[in-house]
This record gives structure tokens, sequence and C-alpha cells, in this order.
């Protein structure tokens, strides 16, 4: 009778800290009071003893390391002006096709999303670079704000994402085998999302005009400005990437010289003083402190529900689900998706992932596949409407005459394609496997 209790208090526990989230209390604090409250009435002081191993293993992880690293990179990359010489420089390559322009975002966001990782930047910097020229040359509303939150996301999925570390540390999967499994279903996103602009722009030209580009613009010029935009963003890439790809370095080690690698981008674009370095590390530290204080505030709180015997309530109520493995998958990724509306990645990562790897692994399921079926469906849910954390961002940086109900509308096409890809990845499981399990 008493393990009942015990489990029942650990669901009141949960459905407290959902609705203290809801009212908009701060993350950090509130998983870490609400677990101190119920773990000093239900547990006992003593049961804390292990807590300060917990927080110690934390802080002396060096794969979180890399977390402040890949900020940084971010944030100095959208202060060096790679992204504007990246739109403009695509816009002129793409702009006299059809829905030129729409493509050259999703292509400049596939690659800031492989320099960054960092979503809110890279939405808000293409929101405040593209859409004036969007609407100036008479693109639809509806595409362009739709195109801009999207691209602006790939960051979730695209090595090397923060939230890939992230589940990586949580899930004890190796972030280099989980930056490779998530090229193939990134590259899936964005095939998905030119084909989409291509039909748009078949279906209706007038919604999505071609640019009158003079024909002299189509010269040799064009082709060293593309190359000169281009390659230290590939540049970058390759050492980042490939230098973990290939086993030179460690994940974190990488993040360095991606930091490295930004700030002399940004020195080549003079676009680097010390006032927007000092700028860059007080972001930086800013970010950093909010994940690490959500992650003790996460250990805290997870360490309680599991004296609680809650992890135990939640295993059982999922391995009695009808379908077994299927079920479990499909209510998973439902549960992810809906607190997706309310609840930050970084909450979902830190409460609700924990909960769910040993049932994966109860099922057999492969934790890489398992960790980039949570990246997508945590994107997908970034941009769902009416809570989705892009739409903000992008609304904090458009003109007046757009308003959330465009934004709204825009995003409904991404949206949808982003689950037809989840569907897939789930369907065909060898899209996320085959690249890792190759380069073995």
């Amino acid at each position: 009778m008493e393990l009942v209790s015990m489990e029942v208090w650990a669901l009141v526990m949960f459905l407290i800290l959902i609705m203290t989230l809801l009212l908009g209390y701060p993350v950090a604090f509130t998983l870490g009071a609400i677990g101190l409250l119920f773990g000093i009435v239900f547990l006992g002081l003593p049961f804390f003893n292990l807590l300060p191993l917990r927080i110690w293993g934390i802080m002396t992880n060096s794969t979180l390391l890399a977390v402040p690293l890949f900020v940084f990179m971010g944030i100095v990359l959208e202060k060096s002006g790679l992204a504007e010489d990246l739109l403009e420089t695509m816009g002129l390559l793409f702009g006299a096709l059809p829905g030129g322009l729409a493509l050259s975002i999703v292509v400049v966001g596939a690659l800031l999303a492989a320099m960054t990782g960092v979503v809110g930047a890279t939405v808000v910097t293409m929101g405040i670079i593209s859409l004036p020229t969007l609407l100036k040359n008479g693109y639809s509303p509806v595409l362009a704000t739709g195109t801009i939150a999207a691209s602006g996301t790939l960051g979730q999925i695209i090595p090397p994402s923060i939230i890939l570390i992230l589940l990586g540390d949580i899930m004890g999967i190796p972030v280099g085998q989980l930056f490779m499994s998530a090229i193939l279903p990134g590259t899936l996103l964005i095939m998905l999302y030119i084909f989409y602009i291509a039909w748009f722009a078949w279906r209706d030209p007038t919604q999505v005009p071609a640019l009158a580009l003079p024909a002299h613009t189509w010269n040799l010029a064009l082709v060293i400005r593309v190359f000169k935009s281009v390659l230290p963003a590939l540049s970058l890439m390759v050492m980042v990437l490939g230098s973990i790809f290939l086993g030179i370095a460690t994940p974190t080690e990488s993040a360095a010289f991606g930091a490295i690698g930004a700030l002399v981008l940004a020195l080549l674009h003079q676009r680097l003083t010390l006032s927007q370095l000092r700028d860059a590390m007080r972001h930086t530290t800013r970010l950093t402190s909010m994940v690490f204080l959500i992650l003790i505030g996460a250990t805290t709180f997870s360490l309680v529900f599991r004296g609680l015997e809650g992890d135990q309530l939640v295993h059982d109520i999922f391995i009695h689900l009808p379908g077994e493995k299927w079920g479990f998958l499909f209510i998973s990724m439902l549960i992810i998706f809906i607190l997706g509306f309310v609840l930050d990645f970084l909450e979902i990562c830190f409460i609700v992932v924990p909960i769910l790897v040993p049932i994966a692994n109860h099922f057999q399921i492969n934790l890489l596949w398992f960790a980039i079926l949570i990246a997508v469906n945590l994107q997908t849910s970034f941009l769902t409407p009416p809570f989705g954390f892009s739409l903000f961002y992008l609304k904090a940086v458009s003109p007046p005459s757009i308003h959330m109900g465009i934004i709204y509308r825009g995003v409904v096409p991404f949206v949808s394609l982003q689950i037809l890809a989840l569907i897939l990845l789930i369907t065909f499981p060898q899209i996320t496997l085959w690249l890792p399990n190759y380069s073995r």
C-alpha cells in the first residue's frame, strides 16, 4: 500500500510541475523547489546525500563542455556578417528562378544550422535580413514567413546541434555517433522543404516571382563571390564535423576548434570588436548558465521522482500498452509533441527523456534511432502553432503588417512536412542508422 502511495505522490509531483511551469514560474528553480519539497516530506533529508555527487558529475562532465563552446561559436558567427553575405549571394544565385529567394533561404538556413546549432539566433537573423527583401519583391507573406521559421529551426537536427549534445549525454550515446545519425534525417528535411517550395512556385509563380536580374550577373565574378561566401562556411563545417567523424577530435575538442574558427571568420569580415566579443561572451555565459541551472534542477527533480518510484510507475504503464514497442513509440512521440507546445526543449530533455530511456531499453529500441526521432519531434513542436518558440522569434522582428495569423498559416505546410519526415524515419530506421553503421 505504501508503494502505491509513493507512486501516486510521484504522479502528483509531476502534475504540479507542469501546472507551475504553465503559470510561468522559472524552470530551474521550479524543478529544484518541487523536488526538494517532495523529497523532504516523503523521503527525508538524508535522501539528498546523493545529490551533491550527482551535481558534481554534471559539472565535471567533459562532453557538456561542448555546449558553451558551440553557443559561443554560433553567437560570434551571428555577429560576423556571414549570414548576410550568404543570403545576398544565394539570392543572386537562385533569384532568377520563381521561388529562388525562398530556396536560397533554405540553403542558407541549412548552412547556418551546420555552423551554429543555435535556433533562436538563426531565425532572428534571417528574419531581419531576408523577410523585408522577400516582401519587397512580391513574395507571398505566408510562404515567406513559413520558409524563414522552418529553415531557422534546422539547427535542432543538423549537427552540431545543442539538443543532440544534451540528448547524447542524457541517453548515454556517443555524441559523434549521434551527429552522424542526424545527417541523413537533416538532409531529408532540407529536400522536403525544397520540393515544397518548387511545387509552390510551379503551381503559382506569381506568389513567388523571379527577380529581374541583369544578364551579366551570371558570370565569373558571381562564381568567385559564391566561392568566397560559401568557402568559409564549408571550411568551418569540415573542421568541426569532419574532425569528429574521422576520430581526430572529440566533440568538445571540435567545439573548441569551431569557436576559434568563428573568431577567425569574424576577424576576416572585420566584424570582431572588443565590444562585440564582450557581448558574445556575456550572452554565452547567460545561455550556458541557464542550461546548467535547468540541468541541476532537473537532476534534483528526477532523483526524488525515482525515489518515489515514479519511474517504475511510468515503466509499468508503458510496457502494458497495446502494440508493445510500436505502442510505446507512438505514445512517447505524442507526449513529446504535445509537451513541445508549452515546454522548451531543455525541459523536455531533462525531465521526460530520462524517464523514457529505460523503457526504450526494455523494448530493445536502438537509442541512436530513438534520439533522432525525439530531436525531429522537438523540432516539429518548435514550429507548431500556437506556442512554437520560432514563431515568436520571427514575429518579434517582422514588420507590423505581418500578424501571427500569417505566420501560423505559413508554418502549417512545413509542420506537415516535418511530421511526414518523422513518419518516414519511424518506418525506415535505416535512414538514421545507415551512416553510423557504414562508418564502423
